[in-house]
């Protein structure tokens, strides 16, 4: 399977704002799933058990967590059409790789028990 590249997920903290008591999506987690939503075009749903590898290439060097990176970048497959839910993940993996310019994830997501 061809890994997938998505944009490099924004902060949690960024991600959701509280309004009126509830957490909402902010206006910069609705652009990064319209983002996720665009790269995952054409990538046909997934609704089995399945193994997810990432790998992270930072914008630049400052310190993140890695599992800082998770929620958005799950929530976006979600969104974006590539699994029903991501409940569906019982292997989950992610190594941060080199530096690119703006970052960007590099997605692997294969089937569990299914021939290829």
């Amino acid at each position: 399977m061809t890994p997938l590249t998505l944009p490099f997920p924004p902060s949690v903290n960024r991600m959701y704002r509280v309004f009126r008591g509830r957490a909402i999506v902010s206006a910069i987690g609705r652009a990064y799933r319209a983002a996720v939503t665009e790269a995952l075009a054409g990538t046909p749903r997934l609704s089995v058990r399945v193994s997810v590898a990432i790998v992270a290439h930072p914008p630049d060097n400052r310190r993140r967590d890695l599992d800082n990176l998770l929620k958005a970048s799950l929530d976006g497959l979600v969104h974006g059409g590539a699994l029903e839910d991501d409940s569906q993940i019982d292997d989950l993996r992610i190594v941060r790789g080199e530096n690119k310019r703006n970052g960007e994830l590099s997605v692997l997501i294969h089937p569990i028990g299914v021939p290829e």
